[in-house]
């Protein structure tokens, strides 16, 4: 009878042998799966376990560095995901298959060259890389009607052509697709931390599928929200570097990353602090400002409070009734680990999201604005490139360079960029006057900026350059010449007459009451002649208040 058993055993044992040898799902997807992976994790939803048994004569096994690999079709994987995923939220991985050059998917699924490819001897006279029709019409596949070795694809084609194997978790999923196919898990079964994303492709091939390639990527999920804030102000020149300017006021924005949309019915409050001593601030509203008035470095604190669905608390244990008598039976419905409430079937908790941020406030220029325009007047007139000034003043600190661009009047075609150190001492007023040729006649869009070291203050105007054909020249220079005839005429006039009444009235010279006299009128008869023909002005004290012109 020991024998027989023996003998029965050693069946056994060789019946197992093969189920023994036999690839596990693991051992062909990870070779970094570690001992008890499995036991770590709780299902997910739709998964399997990857310690099921791999069919190895539909999904050939090449391990790395078999030669097969040479030889095949050379396929890239590309993985995403839209990861970090806040815990309890919907995390999706994309797959994209990059096929060689002149490859690509046609419309009914086929691989096919791209049009006018040729390859080394010349044009390509099969069209087709992979012509899954003409396998399926071979009777290998689908339940299609046979209709012979042609290369004409069918009407409704078999387009699902790839098989996606994912794995992570000690678990994998199966689709099928084309070059791109998407896939969602929820992630309130998913260990909090980064984790691992596998994904194997293969490829039909008759009656079998064999690997074109393998990706994976590192995923995270966590139990804090998701937070970024961008900050923005306006007339500062550089926001990255997180120095702002004091007196003006900055945007806070506050972004979530939520792309499941999980957050979507949540209740979102977002607590600051500034880190100015003004206190601590609470809103519902992503978007704040806030204006610093010294200069300095602070910190910024920011807290996000949003309430989602989260799994219930375990029921509390219930304290026994005191009885009469130790000896009693406990009436039936009151026993001890009878829970105290029933949890609410909808049961929501708090998660939080923080962001942090050291802040530098500077002193920075506030605003420019333009308060005059004026021509230049020339003494030949210029038609080509007229001139013209603009007196600009600005508030907050000095300046350091200023510049203008001339545009069409959109604003959208620039014409000329010029761009000056301001070296010269502006006062208290920070006034300065901006000179700037325009090519000819027409409007103009001028933006000019005022900038330093930390700000950049924009304004803009239109100018309006009148026209000057050369009819209108030539008249203003024929009446300019008219005028100054007439004027030379009358100071000839003039100074003839005078010559003759003093020739005329002869006086002895003794008599210096008339000299006197003689000299007024000569010295009235100037001063008209000065208001006549204005000579240099450059001492009249007025012009000691005009602001620098750069």
């Amino acid at each position: 009878m020991e024998c027989l058993y023996c003998f029965l055993g050693f069946l056994l044992l060789a019946a197992r042998l093969p189920l023994d040898a036999a690839k596990r799902v693991h051992d062909v997807l990870s070779n970094e799966r570690p001992s008890g992976y499995m036991r770590e994790h709780r299902q997910l939803n739709g998964w399997s376990s990857d310690e099921n048994y791999w069919n190895e004569k539909l999904y050939p096994v090449w391990k790395r560095g078999d030669s097969r690999w040479k030889n095949s079709w050379k396929v890239q994987a590309l993985l995403t995901s839209d990861a970090p995923a806040l815990v309890g939220s919907t995390i999706t991985f994309a797959v994209n298959l990059v096929f060689p050059r002149c490859q690509q998917e046609g419309a009914s699924g086929n691989i096919v060259y791209e049009k006018n490819f040729r390859n080394d001897t010349g044009p390509s006279p099969d069209p087709y890389v992979y012509n899954w029709t003409a396998w399926t019409e071979d009777g290998d596949w689908g339940n299609g009607t046979r209709q012979g070795h042609h290369r004409k694809p069918l009407p409704h084609p078999r387009k699902w052509n790839f098989v996606f194997v994912f794995h992570t978790l000690g678990q994998y999923f199966q689709k099928l697709g084309q070059c791109s196919v998407r896939v969602s898990i929820n992630t309130a079964n998913v260990t909090l931390g980064p984790q691992i994303m596998e994904v194997t492709v293969y490829r039909r091939y008759r009656r079998a599928y064999v690997p074109i390639a393998k990706v994976k990527d590192v995923y995270v999920v966590t139990d804090q929200i998701p937070v970024f804030v961008t900050m923005s102000q306006k007339n500062n020149r550089n926001s990255s570097d997180e120095t702002f300017l004091k007196d003006l006021p900055i945007t806070f924005d506050v972004l979530i990353h939520d792309p499941s949309h999980f957050l979507n019915e949540s209740a979102i409050y977002y607590k600051w602090n500034f880190g100015d001593n003004t206190g601590l601030f609470v809103s519902n509203n992503h978007t704040l400002n806030h204006t610093y008035v010294l200069n300095g470095t602070f910190s910024l604190n920011l807290t996000v409070q949003a309430t989602v669905p989260g799994p219930c608390p375990s029921p509390s244990p219930r304290p026994p009734k005191t009885t009469a008598s130790l000896d009693s039976p406990v009436p039936a419905g009151d026993s001890a680990l009878e829970p105290r409430e029933i949890p609410d079937e909808n049961c929501r908790i708090n998660r939080y999201g923080y962001f942090k941020a050291t802040i530098t406030i500077v002193e920075g220029i506030l605003e420019v604005n333009i308060i005059q325009v004026t021509d230049v007047l020339m003494p030949v007139p210029q038609p080509d490139n007229p001139l013209v000034d603009f007196v600009v003043n600005c508030q907050g600190s000095i300046p350091t360079e200023v510049c203008t661009v001339i545009s069409d009047p959109t604003c959208q075609v620039t014409q000329n960029t010029v761009c000056d150190p301001v070296n010269m001492d502006l006062g208290d007023m920070c006034l300065l006057t901006v000179r700037r040729a325009f090519g000819g006649s027409g409007t103009y869009c001028m933006n000019l900026t005022l900038g330093d070291d930390a700000s950049l203050a924009l304004t803009s105007t239109l100018v309006s350059i009148p026209g000057r054909d050369p009819d209108s020249l030539l008249r203003m220079a024929n009446g300019t010449l008219v005028f100054f005839v007439v004027c030379m005429a009358i100071f000839v006039t003039v100074i003839a007459l005078l010559v003759y009444k003093k020739h005329k009235e002869y006086k002895p010279i003794e008599n210096s009451t008339g000299i006197m006299v003689r000299g007024k009128g000569l010295n009235v008869f100037l001063n008209s002649a000065k208001m006549l023909f204005p000579g240099n002005q450059e001492e009249d004290p007025l012009l000691k208040n005009q602001p620098g012109i750069l």
